[in-house]
C-alpha cells in the first residue's frame, strides 16, 4: 500500500491530490462555535424566542446538525420549522499561556451510559478537547458520535483534582535536556564525520 502510494504521488497531479487530502485532514481538528437560532415567525408568535448553544464541531456544517439535534430534543423546534440566526467561531483570549481546564463529559459505551469528568493542561481550549477525544478514544473507545461534551472551564491551580495537572504546578520544575549536542565553535571545525562519537546525555 505504501509503495502504491509512492508510485500514486509520483503521478501527475498527485501532488497536488496528496495537498488536498493533507488540507481535509488538518480540517477536521474540532472547533468551538456559537449557534443562534429560532423558530419560524408566526401570526401567534411573531417575534419567537432565541436560543443559543455553544459546542464543538470540525466545520459549520456539523456545528449546525448538532444544533438542530440537541435544540429538537430541548424544545419543540427542529431543523423544517426554524432558522439559524448566527454561527460564529469563538477563539482563545489568550493562546499562548498554559492553563488548566476542566472537561464535563457524558458517553455510551458497549454497557450503557456514563458521566466523566477530565482535566488537562493545554494553551487553547480546543487543544484540551481534542485531547479529550484522543484520551477517551484510546482509553475507552468511545467513537466521537457517541460523546457529548456537557460543560468546561477553565480551573485555578488550587481547584484542580487530577495528580497528571497538579503535578505540574511547580514554579521550579525543570526538564533535563537528554539529547545535547556541543556544537563547534567556528565553522572551520564543523566537519560531517567525527573520530570519536559525541556524548549528547548532558544531565
Amino acid at each position: 500500500l505504501r509503495s502504491a502510494f509512492l508510485n500514486f504521488q509520483a503521478a501527475p497531479g498527485g501532488l497536488q491530490l496528496v495537498a488536498m487530502v493533507s488540507k481535509v485532514v488538518g480540517a477536521l481538528k474540532r472547533h468551538q462555535y456559537q449557534v443562534v437560532g429560532r423558530h419560524l415567525p408566526t401570526e401567534a408568535v411573531p417575534e419567537p424566542t432565541l436560543f443559543r448553544m455553544k459546542l464543538w464541531a470540525t466545520n459549520e456544517i456539523s456545528a449546525k446538525s448538532k444544533f438542530w439535534y440537541f435544540l429538537r430534543k430541548l424544545r419543540k423546534v427542529k431543523k423544517a420549522n426554524g432558522q439559524i440566526i448566527a454561527i460564529n467561531e469563538i477563539f482563545e483570549k489568550n493562546p499562548t499561556t498554559v492553563k488548566n481546564f476542566g472537561i464535563w463529559v457524558r458517553y455510551m459505551s458497549r454497557t450503557g451510559f456514563h458521566n466523566m469528568y477530565k482535566e488537562y493542561r493545554d494553551v487553547t481550549l480546543n487543544g484540551a478537547v481534542e485531547q479529550m477525544y484522543q484520551e477517551m478514544a484510546s482509553r475507552h473507545r468511545v467513537r466521537a458520535s457517541s460523546l457529548s461534551i456537557i460543560k468546561t472551564a477553565t480551573v485555578p491551580a488550587k481547584l484542580c483534582k487530577r495528580d497528571n495537572v497538579k503535578q505540574f504546578h511547580d514554579s521550579k520544575i525543570s526538564f533535563p535536556l537528554t539529547h545535547k549536542l556541543a556544537r563547534a565553535s567556528d565553522r572551520r571545525f564543523k566537519t560531517v564525520f567525527k573520530a570519536v562519537r559525541p556524548n549528547v546525555a548532558m544531565f
